[in-house]
């Protein structure tokens, strides 16, 4: 063999071996990757709803008011709810009132329907005031008595007259016992004196007692609210 054919042979070789070790199948090392660290869950707790009146005092609870000899005790002890009540008078469906008015006032029986407006129902609260002094005190006009539902103020309705009867409620209008129409009165010493009735406002249909206030401004140093339910 010619010298020139042996050295052409050897690089033939030294070039397939190299092509050889480039296609080599062998497995080749994974790269490495890090290990996903776990992120704890956070649990989210909804801030509670803020307390129009933290501290609010329930039904049945007394608060004071007043100094010295002038002091007495407030207390809001019920509450119900009405979608429409009757009522009669003496006075308004006497045959002069019926004259007076000129037309049928739709009296049955001596008896009138009062309805609330569409969407809304009638809330009474009962409340009692006692002078625990002893002197005469005067009494929060029934304007200082304020129901507080979900942010709004309702004021009470007065009925017609002191002697306005309520098929299904008890009791005299609070306004009537110590002041026609609302005006501020006198009440003396005594529980026997205590001026006890209801007031009616006109609320939402879909009132929740539990969320509803009522706020009785009793004297310019003492604001005090019950919930009524």
């Amino acid at each position: 063999m010619k010298p020139v054919h042996a050295l052409v042979l050897l690089v033939i070789a030294a070039v397939l071996i190299c092509c050889a070790g480039c296609t080599s199948t062998s497995p080749q090392a994974a790269t490495p990757y890090p290990t996903p660290v776990p992120v704890a869950s956070i649990a989210v707790t909804p801030a509670p709803t803020a307390t129009p009146y933290p501290g609010a005092l329930s039904l049945n609870q007394e608060a004071p008011f007043g100094i010295g000899g002038k002091s007495g005790t407030a207390t809001v002890y019920k509450a119900d709810i009405l979608p429409a009540y009757s009522w009669t008078s003496p006075s308004f469906n006497s045959a002069r009132e019926q004259t007076e008015a000129g037309t049928a006032l739709g009296t049955q029986k001596g008896y009138n329907t009062a309805q609330p407006a569409a969407g809304n129902t009638f809330l009474f609260a009962r409340v009692r005031l006692t002078d625990t002094g002893t002197e005469g005190i005067v009494a929060p006009s029934p304007g200082q008595f304020v129901v507080n539902y979900e942010g709004k103020d309702y004021a009470y309705s007065s009925l017609s007259g002191s002697d306005v009867t309520i098929g299904s409620v008890l009791g005299t209008q609070y306004d009537y016992l110590i002041g026609k129409g609302g005006v501020s009165g006198y009440i003396q010493p005594g529980a026997s004196n205590a001026a006890d009735g209801f007031l009616i406002y006109e609320v939402p249909a879909t009132i929740d007692l539990s969320k509803a206030y009522l706020v009785i401004t009793l004297d310019s140093q003492h604001i005090s609210a019950w919930q009524l339910g």
